[in-house]
């Protein structure tokens, strides 16, 4: 029988999270930003676990991203932002350097990145994902994170 690996939060306690908000639309970004560190505590991370850096937008979590993941206590980083389609294409090229630039710090650390970060078109959008209609997407990230970090855990444990 293969092999089978999947993810849980029971064995994370020990992992140290770093969450990169931008402060741009904090009255979003602060509603996913207290949705993520409620999911890590209530799964075992205790505050001194949880690092949380403000930067001025969404297009410098990248950046703030790859000083944390430099440290060696840094497991994992929880990137956090609301870009909100306007009527120029700053949007579009805001949106494609955060996730490009995430997806790559993800693979160049080989910890997890996880991208928390909403792209919508109106603000509406925006509070429906974060907390009003649509759930917390900052507590669905911190819950990806959990996951990811037990899934790397028991990759890294594996001895074939």
């Amino acid at each position: 029988m293969p092999m089978n690996i999947s993810g849980n939060t029971a064995h994370v306690s020990d992992s140290t999270v770093a969450i990169v908000m931008a402060k741009w639309n904090s009255f979003i970004t602060e509603r996913l930003r207290d949705g993520a560190v409620d999911i890590l505590l209530a799964n075992g991370l205790s505050e001194d676990r949880i690092i949380v850096v403000e930067c001025p937008g969404a297009f410098e979590i990248p950046t703030v991203a790859q000083a944390l993941l430099e440290r060696r206590n840094v497991d994992g980083v929880i990137g956090i932002g609301a870009i909100i389609r306007g009527d120029t294409p700053h949007f579009d090229y805001v949106a494609m350097g955060v996730t490009r630039g995430l997806g790559d710090l993800s693979i160049r650390y080989g910890k997890p990145v996880i991208f928390g970060v909403l792209t919508t078109d109106t603000v509406e959008q925006a509070m429906d994902r974060a907390g009003e209609r649509h759930g917390n997407k900052g507590a669905e990230a911190a819950s990806t994170m959990l996951e990811m970090l037990d899934i790397l855990s028991q990759v890294r444990r594996l001895s074939v």
